[in-house]
């Protein structure tokens, strides 16, 4: 009898698939880049998911986050998520956390329970919390640099953070890590210069002075980030190697 991820086990076989159903993913920040991991994690067969944010669904999410649409504003992301993917997969078995994560709140987690943890959130601190964390559980943990005010996603790569070049998240975090002994991190990042903000206030969120903060985006840059991070999570917890399959 054929089922949802038949497909997936074509690439991945009974074992892979088997690994995937048995993994514990955690997924910080479930926004642009995040929504689409959860949701490629979801249809790929992952077996428990923590999903990690604390923020509603706002009008202005919609333009790039999978989970928004006019019926989820007003929701917690949290709990868009988990009602999506139960639609996908009722097996899956999901915690929701609303959630700020920093480190006040990293003792809210315990990350030795986690098969894989995902860094898609925005604050440098928090990263780096959600960092430091992973590597003192011996947890592998991928993170996602700076996809705002970009329009190509063909410029993605997974690289070591130690590796990477452009991208100013990724040069902060560089610097944050080396100080903290962090010797390499898998990540995902653009080498596309980001672009300025238009100088419209017709798109602006908030006030003038403060729409400088608020990094432009689209449908297609975020998602391809988060799909690109979602594939590097399933070939890691499946031990997937395309030159020997």
């Amino acid at each position: 009898m054929l089922k949802q991820f038949a497909r997936t086990g074509l690439i991945f076989g009974t074992e892979g698939l088997d690994r995937l159903e048995n993994a514990r993913v955690a997924v910080f920040g479930i926004g642009g880049v995040g929504g689409h991991i959860v949701e490629a994690l979801a249809r790929s067969g992952i077996g428990a998911l923590d999903l990690i944010d604390n923020d509603i669904v706002s009008i202005t999410n919609i333009n790039r986050q999978i989970i928004a649409t006019m019926s989820s504003i007003g929701k917690y992301k949290v709990d868009v998520a988990k009602e999506r993917i139960l639609d996908i997969n009722p097996a899956c078995r999901i915690k929701t956390y609303r959630t700020f994560f920093m480190p006040e709140t990293a003792g809210d987690f315990d990350f030795s329970q986690y098969d894989y943890v995902v860094d898609a959130i925005d604050t440098v601190t928090g990263k780096i919390e959600i960092i430091m964390q992973a590597k003192v559980a011996g947890v592998p943990v991928i993170s996602s640099m700076g996809a705002g005010n970009k329009v190509d996603p063909t410029a993605f790569e997974v690289a070591d953070i130690y590796k990477t070049s452009v991208c100013p998240l990724a040069k902060v975090m560089r610097y944050q890590l080396k100080r903290r002994g962090i010797k390499k991190l898998k990540v995902v990042y653009s080498k596309e210069e980001p672009l300025p903000p238009a100088n419209d206030i017709e798109f602006c969120e908030e006030t003038p002075t403060s729409r400088r903060s608020i990094p432009g985006s689209n449908a297609f840059v975020p998602s391809v980030a988060g799909l690109i991070i979602a594939g590097e999570v399933i070939k890691d917890i499946t031990g997937f190697d395309r030159k020997n399959r």
